[in-house]
């Protein structure tokens, strides 16, 4: 971020505002909610007095915004922040900063020429903020982190519970853990989507504005040229078809090369940042973004490396903090500690976050699951190869036989994932791993589990396996590690085991 002005760290006591500009940060925001209704009665109101609507709208909205500049106030009060704001209707909010999880620093390019900042304080399992403070001066914004910071330390030496071997210093850059250059970042792009999740969103809000007849039209006009663009280089169908191929993969490189601009965009200038026991994460070119989350409220943790991983020899390490588990956690939250990284650097950074009694990562040895794993896996490969066969043979005739030639490969990728599968267990975190053209690896520390679960469908009642579940506080559907194909026997023991151990820990998080 750019250099901030000195910052001054609010005192007991000291009441301020925000600032003098927050007003027309928070008309801005509101009028992006608005917007739509807002261009509705400009472009469909009739006669003079419909045009005047919206002026007057916009002059609610610009009065609501100033109202709440003059009415918000915060100060320190010990241990815990005070917010308060309103004036008709009062609110009073005492944040203590040992609960705060999640320190947001939010700049988008009016931010930055202005000079100041959106901060937004999040605690465990909060669906929104406990303060979102629209904005300060960039300077007060880095005071309140640093204070927030160093208060949350405070709490943490009290804490009996609080992880041993990590020091109580704090200072203000930290040490710096990663950082990505231009290199990294296009390598980043390269094995992201983001080009195809931006094709996707405006394919979405285009079939959602534009009418029917106007989209179907844009389509078919586009086909109509791409086939013919692909008939002027050739003659013949398998020369046409060449043709449209090329066609197809020069879209796909475009994509990618969309894709790198975006990770250019969202990823520059990253760095992870050790502060005491806080990690913080610097990460944006035009909209500037600065999140930070005590290491010990980290709850989770995953590895992910795909087909173009692989092929660039990296990997994506990323965590689950309560704050980010939440409605819109992935835009909240600390997510990416990695957003990419050699496997090397990947496991060097789990080792230093874990810290504390020599952390065994990777494990030194992964149990296998169940030895009818493959069968299981490969059962819907094999039924979907009978089915698309037998309707083939209905439609084709013997031809449809072909459709079979789906079964070995069902089978073989079957056998990989169920080679490749398996968990570990040790005195202090439980392990999956799973996946063969894409691979995942998801831990978690065993005192930051809150609940098992044993599952069970019919067929892993017939094939002898059981999965089990363990969630962690404030997990996601999409985040909860599971223990899958594993022997029943295995399964139930295991299930006891950590039973009774979570049963004498006290919980962290």
């Amino acid at each position: 971020m750019p250099a901030p002005p000195e910052p001054r760290a609010p005192v007991d006591g000291d009441e301020r505002r925000l600032h003098p500009w927050s007003w027309l940060f928070v008309l801005l925001q509101q009028l992006r909610q608005f917007i739509v209704p807002l261009l509705v009665l400009v472009f469909l109101g009739r006669g003079d007095r419909y045009a005047l609507w919206p002026l007057v709208g916009v002059a609610v909205l610009a009065a609501a915004s100033i109202w709440r500049y003059f009415t918000y106030r915060y100060h320190v009060d010990g241990d815990r922040l005070v917010v308060r704001e309103g004036l008709l209707e009062r609110q009073v909010r005492q944040i203590p900063f040992a609960r705060i999880h999640n320190v947001a620093l939010h700049q988008t390019l009016l931010h930055r020429v202005f000079g100041v900042a959106e901060v937004r304080l999040e605690s465990a399992g909060g669906n929104k903020p406990e303060a979102e403070m629209r904005v300060l001066r960039m300077g007060e914004a880095l005071a309140l982190e640093r204070l927030i910071r160093s208060h949350g330390a405070a709490a943490a030496n009290a804490d009996p519970d609080a992880l041993e071997g990590e020091g109580a210093a704090d200072h203000a850059d930290g040490r710096l853990l990663l950082s990505l250059q231009g290199v990294e970042l296009v390598r980043l792009g390269l094995v992201s989507n983001r080009g195809m999740v931006v094709v996707a969103g405006a394919f979405a809000v285009s079939w959602q504005v534009l009418p029917d007849h106007m989209l179907s039209s844009v389509v078919r006009d586009a086909a109509d040229r791409i086939f013919g663009y692909a008939s002027g280089f050739a003659d013949g169908m398998m020369a046409r078809a060449a043709a449209v191929a090329l066609v197809v993969v020069a879209a796909l490189a475009l994509l990618r090369v969309l894709s790198v601009a975006l990770a250019l965009l969202q990823y520059h200038g990253f760095r992870l940042l050790l502060q005491g026991r806080r990690l913080t994460v610097e990460r944006g070119l035009l909209t500037r973004l600065r999140t930070s989350a005590p290491r010990r409220r980290i709850q989770s943790w995953s590895l992910r490396e795909g087909l173009l991983h692989r092929l660039l020899r990296r990997r994506s390490l990323y965590i689950d903090t309560v704050a980010s588990a939440g409605d819109g956690g992935e835009q909240r939250g600390l997510r990416e500690l990695a957003p990419i990284a050699t496997p090397e650097a990947c496991d060097a950074l789990v080792r230093e976050v874990l810290a504390g009694a020599a952390p065994a990562w990777p494990p030194a040895g992964w149990r296998r699951v169940h030895p009818r794993t493959w069968q299981r896996l490969a059962l819907p490969g094999l039924m979907f190869a009978g089915m698309g066969a037998l309707a083939a043979c209905w439609h084709f005739g013997p031809a449809g036989l072909l459709a079979l030639a789906w079964a070995p490969w069902a089978v073989y990728a079957a056998r990989q994932n169920a080679q490749r599968a398996g968990y570990a267990l040790d005195a202090r975190m439980v392990a999956a791993r799973w996946g063969w053209w894409s691979r995942q690896w998801r831990f978690a520390e065993i005192d930051k589990l809150q609940a098992l679960r044993l599952e069970q469908s019919p067929l892993d009642r017939w094939f002898g396996m059981a999965t089990l579940s363990l969630d962690t506080a404030g997990a996601r559907p999409t985040t909860v590690l599971r223990l899958r194909f594993m022997p029943e026997v295995e399964a139930r023991a295991l299930h006891g085991r950590l039973a009774a151990e979570l049963s004498r820990l006290p919980l962290r998080w």
